[in-house]
């Protein structure tokens, strides 16, 4: 289970594979000033979405361990009315065009190629988002 935020703190739920980012990220953005929950399935995502009382902004991968991917994920986020505002920032290892299309036809704030963006550009952007 995922722990409550703190107060007065945007929470960012990051869900990414690759544990070794995973970690940078999540020591970038509480640096940052967010309070942030990690996971690297769907299914897990999903579960602290439903179990924490707000998620204030997503950074989403699109590969990720178990059955579902990153569009797997916006799908069910994005047809849910409790959490469809959600600002979701997709940052993945490949772009291909009909991949960034599907991701903004449902609705995501922001696609990401990982080798093309610094974390602090990713970073500032969400902060810019939801502030």
């Amino acid at each position: 289970m995922a722990e409550e935020p703190k107060e007065g703190q945007k929470t960012v739920l990051i869900v990414e594979d690759e544990k070794p980012l995973l970690n940078a990220i999540k020591i970038k953005l509480e640096n940052s000033g967010f309070d942030v929950v990690t996971t690297r399935t769907v299914d897990q995502a999903l579960s602290y979405m439903e179990d924490l009382s707000r998620v204030d902004v997503i950074w989403l991968d699109h590969y990720l361990l178990g059955k579902g991917t990153g569009l797997d994920f916006v799908v069910k986020v994005k047809g849910n009315d409790k959490w469809k505002q959600i600002p979701i920032f997709v940052v993945s290892n490949t772009a291909s065009p009909e991949k960034v299309q599907s991701y903004i036809k449902f609705g995501v704030t922001k696609y990401y190629t990982k080798a093309d963006f610094r974390l602090d550009q990713i970073i500032a952007d969400m902060k810019e988002v939801i502030v």
